[in-house]
Protein backbone atom coordinates (compact mmCIF):
# COMPACT_ATOMS: atom_id res chain seq x y z
CA UNK A 1 0.00 0.00 0.00
CA UNK A 2 1.65 3.23 -1.15
CA UNK A 3 -1.21 5.66 -0.45
CA UNK A 4 -2.97 6.06 2.87
CA UNK A 5 -5.46 3.19 2.97
CA UNK A 6 -8.99 3.69 4.28
CA UNK A 7 -9.33 2.33 7.81
CA UNK A 8 -12.17 1.88 10.28
CA UNK A 9 -12.28 1.36 14.04
CA UNK A 10 -14.34 -1.68 15.13
CA UNK A 11 -14.48 -2.00 18.91
CA UNK A 12 -16.15 -0.55 21.99
CA UNK A 13 -16.04 3.21 21.36
CA UNK A 14 -14.95 4.21 24.88
CA UNK A 15 -11.74 2.20 24.47
CA UNK A 16 -10.47 4.17 21.46
CA UNK A 17 -8.98 7.15 23.38
CA UNK A 18 -7.33 4.80 25.87
CA UNK A 19 -5.76 2.70 23.14
CA UNK A 20 -4.90 5.66 20.95
CA UNK A 21 -4.09 8.78 22.98
CA UNK A 22 -3.38 11.93 20.90
CA UNK A 23 0.23 11.14 19.98
CA UNK A 24 -0.60 7.61 18.81
CA UNK A 25 -3.76 8.71 17.03
CA UNK A 26 -1.70 11.28 15.11
CA UNK A 27 0.76 8.60 14.04
CA UNK A 28 -2.09 6.32 13.00
CA UNK A 29 -3.78 9.06 10.94
CA UNK A 30 -0.47 9.78 9.24
CA UNK A 31 -0.47 6.32 7.66
CA UNK A 32 -4.19 5.50 7.27
CA UNK A 33 -7.31 7.48 6.48
CA UNK A 34 -9.52 7.03 9.53
CA UNK A 35 -12.33 8.93 11.26
CA UNK A 36 -11.85 8.60 15.04
CA UNK A 37 -15.48 9.65 15.56
CA UNK A 38 -16.76 6.62 13.63
CA UNK A 39 -16.35 3.46 15.69
CA UNK A 40 -18.21 0.38 14.52
CA UNK A 41 -19.94 -1.76 17.11
CA UNK A 42 -22.54 -2.93 14.58
CA UNK A 43 -21.29 -3.65 11.08
CA UNK A 44 -24.81 -3.47 9.64
CA UNK A 45 -25.41 0.17 10.66
CA UNK A 46 -25.84 2.26 7.44
CA UNK A 47 -23.00 4.76 8.00
CA UNK A 48 -20.64 1.98 9.02
CA UNK A 49 -21.74 -0.07 6.02
CA UNK A 50 -20.87 2.77 3.64
CA UNK A 51 -17.41 3.14 5.15
CA UNK A 52 -16.90 -0.61 5.29
CA UNK A 53 -17.43 -0.83 1.55
CA UNK A 54 -14.17 1.07 0.96
CA UNK A 55 -12.25 -0.04 4.06
CA UNK A 56 -8.88 -1.69 3.51
CA UNK A 57 -7.72 -1.86 7.13
CA UNK A 58 -9.90 -2.70 10.12
CA UNK A 59 -8.55 -1.54 13.49
CA UNK A 60 -10.20 -3.85 16.01
CA UNK A 61 -10.23 -4.18 19.78
CA UNK A 62 -12.34 -5.39 22.69
CA UNK A 63 -15.98 -5.40 21.64
CA UNK A 64 -15.34 -5.91 17.94
CA UNK A 65 -18.37 -7.44 16.18
CA UNK A 66 -17.84 -10.80 14.53
CA UNK A 67 -16.42 -10.75 11.02
CA UNK A 68 -18.91 -13.22 9.62
CA UNK A 69 -19.37 -13.91 5.88
CA UNK A 70 -21.95 -11.11 5.57
CA UNK A 71 -19.55 -8.59 7.09
CA UNK A 72 -16.74 -9.73 4.82
CA UNK A 73 -18.99 -9.50 1.75
CA UNK A 74 -19.72 -5.90 2.76
CA UNK A 75 -15.97 -5.18 2.85
CA UNK A 76 -14.66 -6.26 -0.57
CA UNK A 77 -11.49 -4.15 -0.27
CA UNK A 78 -10.51 -5.35 3.21
CA UNK A 79 -6.88 -6.46 3.26
CA UNK A 80 -5.85 -6.38 6.91
CA UNK A 81 -7.25 -6.65 10.42
CA UNK A 82 -5.03 -5.08 13.09
CA UNK A 83 -6.21 -6.11 16.55
CA UNK A 84 -5.40 -3.83 19.50
CA UNK A 85 -5.80 -6.66 22.02
CA UNK A 86 -4.78 -10.29 22.45
CA UNK A 87 -6.90 -13.13 21.14
CA UNK A 88 -8.66 -12.81 17.79
CA UNK A 89 -10.70 -15.99 18.28
CA UNK A 90 -13.81 -14.17 19.46
CA UNK A 91 -14.49 -12.30 16.22
CA UNK A 92 -12.62 -14.09 13.43
CA UNK A 93 -13.11 -17.43 11.72
CA UNK A 94 -11.64 -19.43 8.81
CA UNK A 95 -13.49 -17.26 6.32
CA UNK A 96 -11.22 -14.31 7.18
CA UNK A 97 -8.15 -16.20 5.99
CA UNK A 98 -10.05 -17.64 3.01
CA UNK A 99 -10.57 -14.06 1.86
CA UNK A 100 -6.79 -13.55 1.97
CA UNK A 101 -7.02 -10.98 4.77
CA UNK A 102 -3.90 -10.49 6.88
CA UNK A 103 -4.53 -10.57 10.63
CA UNK A 104 -2.27 -9.05 13.27
CA UNK A 105 -2.62 -9.11 17.05
CA UNK A 106 -1.12 -7.09 19.89
CA UNK A 107 -0.93 -10.28 21.96
CA UNK A 108 2.84 -9.91 22.36
CA UNK A 109 2.37 -6.43 23.84
CA UNK A 110 -0.37 -7.73 26.14
CA UNK A 111 1.86 -10.58 27.30
CA UNK A 112 4.13 -8.27 29.29
CA UNK A 113 1.66 -7.06 31.97
CA UNK A 114 0.31 -10.60 32.41
CA UNK A 115 3.83 -11.93 32.87
CA UNK A 116 4.62 -9.08 35.29
CA UNK A 117 1.49 -9.81 37.36
CA UNK A 118 2.36 -13.50 37.43
CA UNK A 119 5.94 -12.82 38.48
CA UNK A 120 4.69 -10.64 41.32
CA UNK A 121 2.25 -13.29 42.50
CA UNK A 122 4.91 -16.02 42.36
CA UNK A 123 7.27 -14.00 44.53
CA UNK A 124 4.51 -13.04 46.97
CA UNK A 125 3.32 -16.64 47.16
CA UNK A 126 6.88 -17.76 47.92
CA UNK A 127 6.89 -15.42 50.90
CA UNK A 128 3.38 -16.57 51.93
CA UNK A 129 2.46 -12.89 52.05
CA UNK A 130 -1.31 -13.25 52.05
CA UNK A 131 -1.51 -15.68 54.95
CA UNK A 132 0.85 -13.60 57.05
CA UNK A 133 -0.98 -10.40 56.22
CA UNK A 134 -4.12 -12.02 57.62
CA UNK A 135 -2.25 -13.23 60.73
CA UNK A 136 -0.95 -9.72 61.32
CA UNK A 137 -4.45 -8.28 60.97
CA UNK A 138 -5.72 -10.77 63.53
CA UNK A 139 -2.89 -10.63 66.07
CA UNK A 140 -1.74 -7.01 65.56
CA UNK A 141 1.76 -8.18 66.37
CA UNK A 142 4.46 -10.24 64.74
CA UNK A 143 7.52 -12.13 65.95
CA UNK A 144 10.47 -9.75 65.53
CA UNK A 145 13.65 -11.70 64.95
CA UNK A 146 11.99 -15.09 64.43
CA UNK A 147 12.79 -17.05 61.28
CA UNK A 148 9.55 -18.32 59.82
CA UNK A 149 9.82 -21.84 58.39
CA UNK A 150 8.42 -22.77 54.99
CA UNK A 151 8.84 -19.27 53.56
CA UNK A 152 11.20 -17.91 50.93
CA UNK A 153 12.03 -17.83 47.24
CA UNK A 154 15.55 -19.22 47.46
CA UNK A 155 15.56 -22.23 45.11
CA UNK A 156 11.79 -22.50 45.06
CA UNK A 157 10.55 -24.65 42.16
CA UNK A 158 8.21 -22.89 39.72
CA UNK A 159 6.33 -24.87 37.08
CA UNK A 160 5.18 -23.04 33.96
CA UNK A 161 2.38 -24.82 32.09
CA UNK A 162 2.36 -23.63 28.49
CA UNK A 163 5.09 -21.95 26.45
CA UNK A 164 2.71 -19.31 25.12
CA UNK A 165 3.83 -15.73 24.54
CA UNK A 166 3.03 -15.04 28.19
CA UNK A 167 4.68 -18.24 29.37
CA UNK A 168 7.86 -17.41 27.46
CA UNK A 169 7.88 -13.82 28.68
CA UNK A 170 7.41 -15.06 32.24
CA UNK A 171 10.36 -17.42 31.87
CA UNK A 172 12.47 -14.40 30.88
CA UNK A 173 11.27 -12.40 33.88
CA UNK A 174 11.94 -15.29 36.26
CA UNK A 175 15.52 -15.74 35.06
CA UNK A 176 17.20 -13.12 37.31
CA UNK A 177 15.60 -14.61 40.42
CA UNK A 178 17.03 -17.45 42.45
CA UNK A 179 14.34 -19.90 41.41
CA UNK A 180 14.29 -23.29 39.69
CA UNK A 181 11.95 -22.99 36.69
CA UNK A 182 10.43 -25.92 34.77
CA UNK A 183 8.13 -26.16 31.76
CA UNK A 184 5.33 -28.51 30.69
CA UNK A 185 4.05 -28.14 27.12
CA UNK A 186 3.18 -30.96 24.70
CA UNK A 187 4.16 -28.80 21.71
CA UNK A 188 7.69 -28.08 22.97
CA UNK A 189 10.53 -30.55 22.44
CA UNK A 190 13.69 -30.79 24.58
CA UNK A 191 15.88 -28.73 22.17
CA UNK A 192 13.37 -25.87 22.20
CA UNK A 193 13.09 -26.07 25.99
CA UNK A 194 16.88 -25.89 26.14
CA UNK A 195 16.78 -22.74 24.02
CA UNK A 196 14.29 -21.30 26.50
CA UNK A 197 16.68 -22.26 29.29
CA UNK A 198 14.26 -24.46 31.23
CA UNK A 199 14.00 -28.24 31.79
CA UNK A 200 10.97 -29.88 30.19
CA UNK A 201 8.79 -32.09 32.41
CA UNK A 202 5.61 -34.10 31.88
CA UNK A 203 2.65 -32.26 33.42
CA UNK A 204 2.14 -34.81 36.20
CA UNK A 205 5.78 -34.62 37.28
CA UNK A 206 5.70 -30.84 37.21
CA UNK A 207 2.61 -30.82 39.42
CA UNK A 208 4.19 -33.28 41.88
CA UNK A 209 7.52 -31.51 42.19
CA UNK A 210 6.88 -27.76 41.89
CA UNK A 211 6.05 -25.41 44.75
CA UNK A 212 4.21 -22.95 42.50
CA UNK A 213 2.39 -23.93 39.30
CA UNK A 214 1.37 -21.19 36.89
CA UNK A 215 -0.95 -21.76 33.92
CA UNK A 216 -0.33 -20.20 30.49
CA UNK A 217 -2.01 -22.65 28.12
CA UNK A 218 -4.77 -21.71 25.65
CA UNK A 219 -8.40 -22.66 26.17
CA UNK A 220 -9.22 -25.48 23.78
CA UNK A 221 -11.44 -28.58 24.08
CA UNK A 222 -8.30 -30.49 25.10
CA UNK A 223 -7.31 -28.08 27.87
CA UNK A 224 -10.73 -27.70 29.49
CA UNK A 225 -10.27 -28.73 33.14
CA UNK A 226 -6.62 -29.44 32.45
CA UNK A 227 -6.26 -29.10 36.21
CA UNK A 228 -8.94 -31.22 37.86
CA UNK A 229 -9.26 -33.28 41.03
CA UNK A 230 -6.61 -35.80 39.96
CA UNK A 231 -4.10 -33.10 39.04
CA UNK A 232 -4.72 -31.08 42.20
CA UNK A 233 -4.17 -34.18 44.30
CA UNK A 234 -0.71 -34.51 42.74
CA UNK A 235 0.34 -31.10 44.04
CA UNK A 236 2.31 -31.14 47.25
CA UNK A 237 0.96 -29.69 50.48
CA UNK A 238 1.69 -25.97 50.69
CA UNK A 239 2.00 -25.47 46.94
CA UNK A 240 0.17 -22.72 45.08
CA UNK A 241 -1.71 -22.72 41.77
CA UNK A 242 -1.67 -19.46 39.76
CA UNK A 243 -4.07 -18.99 36.84
CA UNK A 244 -3.87 -15.94 34.58
CA UNK A 245 -4.79 -17.86 31.41
CA UNK A 246 -8.43 -18.92 31.13
CA UNK A 247 -10.77 -19.94 33.93
CA UNK A 248 -11.91 -23.12 32.20
CA UNK A 249 -8.43 -24.63 32.46
CA UNK A 250 -9.27 -25.38 36.11
CA UNK A 251 -12.15 -27.45 37.48
CA UNK A 252 -13.37 -24.93 40.05
CA UNK A 253 -15.50 -27.42 41.97
CA UNK A 254 -12.46 -29.64 42.47
CA UNK A 255 -10.32 -26.63 43.35
CA UNK A 256 -12.77 -25.41 45.98
CA UNK A 257 -12.85 -28.84 47.60
CA UNK A 258 -9.05 -28.93 47.71
CA UNK A 259 -8.78 -25.38 49.06
CA UNK A 260 -11.26 -26.20 51.83
CA UNK A 261 -8.76 -28.73 53.18
CA UNK A 262 -6.20 -25.95 53.53
CA UNK A 263 -3.63 -28.08 51.71
CA UNK A 264 -3.10 -25.76 48.71
CA UNK A 265 -3.32 -22.09 47.83
CA UNK A 266 -4.59 -20.47 44.64
CA UNK A 267 -4.17 -17.13 42.88
CA UNK A 268 -6.91 -16.68 40.29
CA UNK A 269 -7.13 -13.71 37.95
CA UNK A 270 -9.49 -15.65 35.67
CA UNK A 271 -12.41 -17.84 36.70
CA UNK A 272 -15.12 -20.04 35.26
CA UNK A 273 -17.68 -18.55 35.11
CA UNK A 274 -16.44 -15.00 34.86
CA UNK A 275 -17.37 -13.13 36.91
CA UNK A 276 -17.96 -15.60 39.71
CA UNK A 277 -21.43 -15.82 41.27
CA UNK A 278 -21.69 -13.65 44.37
CA UNK A 279 -21.98 -16.70 46.64
CA UNK A 280 -18.84 -18.42 45.34
CA UNK A 281 -16.74 -19.86 48.18
CA UNK A 282 -13.64 -18.57 46.38
CA UNK A 283 -14.38 -15.08 47.68
CA UNK A 284 -14.16 -16.21 51.29
CA UNK A 285 -11.61 -19.00 51.39
CA UNK A 286 -8.50 -17.59 53.10
CA UNK A 287 -6.15 -19.49 50.79
CA UNK A 288 -7.78 -18.19 47.60
CA UNK A 289 -6.69 -14.83 46.19
CA UNK A 290 -9.06 -13.73 43.42
CA UNK A 291 -8.60 -10.63 41.25
CA UNK A 292 -10.98 -9.32 38.54
CA UNK A 293 -9.15 -10.28 35.33
CA UNK A 294 -6.72 -7.39 35.66
CA UNK A 295 -3.42 -9.10 34.83
CA UNK A 296 -3.77 -8.05 31.19
CA UNK A 297 -3.37 -4.49 29.97
CA UNK A 298 -5.11 -1.96 32.22
CA UNK A 299 -4.86 1.80 32.73
CA UNK A 300 -1.68 3.23 31.26
CA UNK A 301 -0.70 -0.19 29.91
CA UNK A 302 -3.48 -0.12 27.31
CA UNK A 303 -1.68 2.43 25.11
CA UNK A 304 1.04 -0.18 24.59
CA UNK A 305 -1.52 -2.18 22.60
CA UNK A 306 -2.40 0.85 20.52
CA UNK A 307 1.27 1.49 19.83
CA UNK A 308 1.69 -2.09 18.59
CA UNK A 309 -1.19 -1.54 16.14
CA UNK A 310 0.17 1.82 14.97
CA UNK A 311 3.54 0.22 14.26
CA UNK A 312 1.81 -2.53 12.26
CA UNK A 313 -0.20 0.08 10.33
CA UNK A 314 3.03 1.93 9.52
CA UNK A 315 4.57 -1.29 8.21
CA UNK A 316 1.48 -2.00 6.15
CA UNK A 317 1.44 1.49 4.65
CA UNK A 318 5.13 1.14 3.78
CA UNK A 319 4.52 -2.16 2.01
CA UNK A 320 6.36 -4.17 4.67
CA UNK A 321 5.35 -7.49 6.22
CA UNK A 322 3.39 -7.45 9.47
CA UNK A 323 5.56 -8.28 12.47
CA UNK A 324 2.79 -9.86 14.56
CA UNK A 325 0.77 -11.71 11.94
CA UNK A 326 -1.61 -14.43 13.13
CA UNK A 327 -1.75 -17.53 10.95
CA UNK A 328 -4.82 -19.70 10.82
CA UNK A 329 -2.89 -22.90 11.59
CA UNK A 330 -1.64 -21.54 14.90
CA UNK A 331 -5.00 -20.08 15.89
CA UNK A 332 -6.19 -23.19 17.75
CA UNK A 333 -3.14 -23.07 20.00
CA UNK A 334 -3.73 -19.44 20.96
CA UNK A 335 -5.70 -18.20 23.95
Amino acid sequence: MTERPQALFAMTARNVPHLFPPDLLARLRACVEIDPALVAHDLTEPRVRRTLARTEVLITGWGCPRLDPAALDAAPRLRAVLHAAGSVKGFTGPEVWRHGIAVSSAAAANALPVAEYTLAMILLAGKDVLAHRDLLRTRRAFPYGDILPGIGNHGRRVGVVGASRIGRRLIELLRPHDLAVFLADPYVDPPEAARLGVPLLPLDELLRTCDIVTLHAPQTPETRHLIGARELALMSTGSVLVNTARGALVDHDALIEELRTGRLGAVLDVTDPEPLPADSPLFDLPNAFVTPHLAGSQGNEVARLGRAVVEEAERLAAGEDLLHAVDQEGLERMA
